[in-house]
């Protein structure tokens, strides 16, 4: 049965999306709101061609979504990402484990 790739969550590879540190730095900076590539490469002191780089695995594996508005890209959090976000949107439950963004390293 085809499945909809909009409702469903894949955690093995939301886990691998999120194994790379600049990836979690991302995900973490966009728990506060949407941001472009621009102000996450200043924010976390990447380069244009490593946020885009990360930014499209972690589409790939279905945790943001992307808005074109003019020329900018705006980024946030996936609503099937968002949807395992609890306490306060800093503990993400895979079901298998969670990742508390508090308790990781910045």
């Amino acid at each position: 049965m085809p499945r909809n790739s909009q409702a469903t969550f894949d955690c093995l590879a939301a886990m691998r999306a999120l194994g790379e540190p600049s990836r979690l730095r991302i995900v973490r900076q966009l728990l506060d709101g949407p941001h472009s590539v621009n102000e996450l490469c200043e924010d976390l002191q990447l380069t244009a061609y490593n946020a885009s780089r990360h930014l499209t695995v972690l589409k790939t594996a279905g945790l943001v979504c992307v808005e074109k508005q003019a020329q900018k890209r705006i980024y946030q959090l996936a609503p099937s990402f968002q949807s395992r976000l609890t306490k306060n949107h800093q503990v993400l439950d895979l079901g298998c484990c969670q990742f508390d963004f508090t308790k990781m390293p910045e």
